[in-house]
């Protein structure tokens, strides 16, 4: 599991570039790579093109001519990240020299404006260091302990996740046990290659930074922020460790809602196939089996959006319930309602995702071949009954009022998927933001519950068969969080929970009076 990404490091597989087999790295170490002993030939080939492009380098004059007077800055290492950063520091105004096992093959993929040298001449002058290479390749700095006494080295490193699990110290630590003498500041491992070209505009702008000496991280926060990102301090260098974990996680705040939705759409799909495939074939030997891979999804997933936006709400209600009960806010919840809560909007998103599938399933339904037969069907059968006219008008109102209030719901929900982004919600006041969240997301599911009961109509009552509709499994749910929403509306409860979320205890004896035009109603955000 060699595929650690280029965030950090010298060899670079990010962006295509192998010159050496799998699971070896030689880019800043060895000198005996057949492989790059066979590039170093043919400096014109694929594999010893840089990864910032020639042409960028020379549209740029900052790339190319060396700055006369300016703040020295060293780099060890010669791989993708090592050059998308030199590049970066020549175009922020630094001086960078960087130092190579073999300066003479990779002077080539550096911009003009940096000097690339060996390494023992490189970090002699910068006060400044970045160590861009391998944590299994640190001992070949070894050499140079007399020449970094006093220095401060950046480590940009990061680990597989089996290294990650392995190993009871970070790479950053792991470094500074190596050099006593030298201060080492964890940094720019979470700041990908390709943010370093483009710019914190096309990528993460925070740079985490963690350290024991202030000093030293002040200098490199300077560093960041000359270049464009905004450093973060995380404190100690024992904290190295955690930073490091961050590139290798998948998803975390994702796992539980994806989980959720998942189940919900397989129990849903297994009832649905139960009762509208599996059972006419047994009962009345009707083959509809070519409804699985579409009609049944279509009829699965606003099931699951339905469900996965009243779960949105119900955590909130639990939470208002369990403070009137308790007469404070001072309590910690539960921590699985302390997780729904923070789940929340990931779980939004996933309903709004659902029910975007089912508008684009519903309107490729006409498209179907078995829909034509269906139609066709239809048509003989009212030929051979001599029938000229089967409008049902309450069948067509039905259909109107139902896929209006879709519409509608699904433009609520698109709303505040809009409004979760960052870059959106930076933007609106607070009270902006909970009236969207809050007031407008339990619209869209009051909007909902109507759109599944028009969809229902009499038909929960007029079919014959063992097994409910699906629809009337999902409004449980929904309904439960609707009444006890308006519950909470009654004044002898709203004015309670008001007191109480303003500090009021139900144990203490402090009179607590709340101002004649304060606002009752709830403002959280759920989305």
């Amino acid at each position: 599991m060699k595929s650690m990404r280029s965030l950090a490091m010298a060899n670079g597989n990010q962006l295509g570039q192998k010159c050496c087999p799998a699971g070896k790295s030689c880019d800043n170490h060895g000198e005996g790579c057949p492989s790059q002993q066979k590039s170093a030939e043919k400096m014109s080939g694929d594999m010893d093109k840089p990864l910032i492009s020639r042409q960028l380098m020379e549209s740029n004059p900052n790339l190319t001519e060396i700055p006369s007077q300016s703040q020295t800055v060293g780099i060890l290492g010669s791989g993708d990240f090592a050059r998308s950063l030199a590049t970066r520091l020549v175009g922020s105004g630094y001086r960078v020299i960087v130092g190579s096992r073999n300066p003479k093959r990779t002077a080539g993929l550096f911009p003009a404006a940096a000097q690339v040298i060996l390494q023992a001449e490189a970090v002699s002058t910068p006060e400044i260091i970045f160590v861009a290479m391998y944590r299994e390749h640190y001992s070949t700095l070894s050499s140079l302990s007399d020449l970094l006494v006093g220095k401060i080295l950046v480590d940009v490193s990061n680990s597989t996740e089996k290294e990650h699990l392995q190993q009871r110290e970070s790479n950053a630590e792991h470094l500074a046990s190596l050099f006593p003498s030298c201060t080492v500041v964890k940094a720019f491992n979470v700041i990908s290659a390709w943010s370093l070209q483009s710019g914190p505009k096309d990528g993460n702008k925070q740079v985490l930074i963690s350290g024991d000496q202030q000093e030293a991280k002040y200098k490199v926060s300077e560093i960041a922020r000359a270049m464009g990102f905004s450093p973060v301090d995380m404190g100690s260098l024992v904290y190295a460790k955690e930073i490091e974990a961050i590139p290798l996680r998948l998803l975390p705040e994702w796992k539980i809602p994806a989980i959720l939705a998942l189940g919900l759409f397989i129990c849903f799909y297994t009832y649905n196939f139960i009762r509208d495939v599996l059972q006419p074939y047994i009962q009345e030997r009707k083959n509809k089996f070519y409804k699985l891979p579409l009609s049944v999804v279509n009829t699965t997933l606003p099931c699951v959006a339905y469900v996965m936006l009243s779960l949105v709400y119900l955590p909130g209600v639990l939470a208002a319930a369990l403070q009137l009960y308790r007469g404070t806010k001072y309590s910690r919840f539960p921590d699985w309602l302390d997780h729904w809560l923070q789940h929340r909007k990931q779980i939004g998103l996933l309903s709004f995702f659902c029910a975007s599938l089912h508008a684009v399933y519903s309107f490729c339904l006409p498209l179907r071949r078995s829909s034509r037969y269906l139609i066709i069907n239809e048509a003989v059968k009212q030929v051979l009954a001599n029938k000229s006219n089967i409008w049902n008008e309450e069948e067509v109102w039905r259909m109107e009022i139902y896929i209006s209030l879709g519409i509608l719901a699904l433009g609520i929900l698109s709303l505040l998927a809009i409004t979760s982004l960052p870059s959106i919600s930076n933007s609106l006041n607070w009270r902006e933001f909970t009236f969207v969240q809050s007031t407008l997301g339990f619209l869209a599911l009051v909007v909902s519950t109507f759109h599944t009961l028009t969809y229902g109509w009499t038909r929960a009552f007029a079919e014959s068969r063992y097994l409910p509709p699906t629809f009337t499994l999902t409004l449980l749910v929904p309904c439960v969080v609707i009444l006890a929403k308006g519950l909470f509306l009654l004044p002898c409860l709203r004015h309670r929970l008001a007191r109480i979320r303003r500090g009021w205890e139900k144990k203490t004896t402090v009179k607590f009076v709340l101002p004649t035009d304060y606002p009752h109603t709830e403002k959280t955000s759920h989305v």
